[in-house]
């Protein structure tokens, strides 16, 4: 668990010192750009806790399923939001959120795995609590001027290790599928917010 911290915290902040700063964005979140939610990158620690939480309510690091997890998050509203999704993305762009979604959490695994490194062993929320669970991720979406999905998966892994997983699926899957991705992940946060009255937070806070 140490080794995975101080690896990726050190991946985290190394960008830290060359990027500047937005006036009203929380602590560690940059202009830079991101390659589908705009501007705004995350260089600051990673959340394990909240990583760890996502993947055990997926069905664990051997068989984690992205319906699973929003199965976990959505509870007994799953079928209306999948349903909700299909009818503003259709059901290809649908598919690939689920199947690119599987990749990452096995590719982000992966890559920690060839440092030799292991994830926390205390998940935090509780992964059988959805709503806790779904708030988890929609603050670690936040960066001051509202939710962003990539600073998200930011914070869920570090930005550099975010990146190299963005350009895997790239190459296996294409720039579309991963913008599908991208998208609909996007989407299913914030129909999850909605649904359970998460605000989104200010920098000042």
């Amino acid at each position: 668990m140490k080794r995975l911290i101080a690896a990726l915290v050190c991946a985290g902040l190394s960008l830290g010192s060359t990027a500047v700063v937005l006036s009203k964005t929380m602590a560690n979140i940059t202009d830079a750009p991101s390659r589908f939610s705009g501007p705004g990158v995350y260089t600051g620690a990673p959340a394990l806790p909240v990583t760890l939480s996502m993947v055990v309510a997926g069905g664990g690091p051997n068989d984690f399923h992205a319906l699973t997890l929003v199965k976990a998050l959505a509870g007994a509203k799953t079928d209306a939001e999948v349903a909700s999704l299909k009818a503003k993305f259709g059901d290809k762009k649908v598919g690939n959120f689920l199947k690119v979604f599987d990749f990452v959490v096995g590719d982000s695994l992966y890559i920690v795995g060839e440092d030799k490194v292991a994830l926390p062993t205390k998940p935090n929320p509780d992964p059988k609590d959805g709503k806790a669970l779904a708030n988890a991720l929609w603050q670690a979406g936040q960066t001051g001027n509202g939710f962003s999905v990539e600073v998200m998966l930011d914070r869920a892994v570090s930005h550099p290790i975010h990146e190299q997983v963005m350009t895997a699926i790239d190459k296996r899957f294409g720039v579309a599928a991963d913008a599908d991705y991208h998208a609909v992940l996007s989407q299913a946060m914030n129909d999850l917010a909605t649904v359970y009255g998460f605000k989104n937070a200010s920098a000042q806070q």
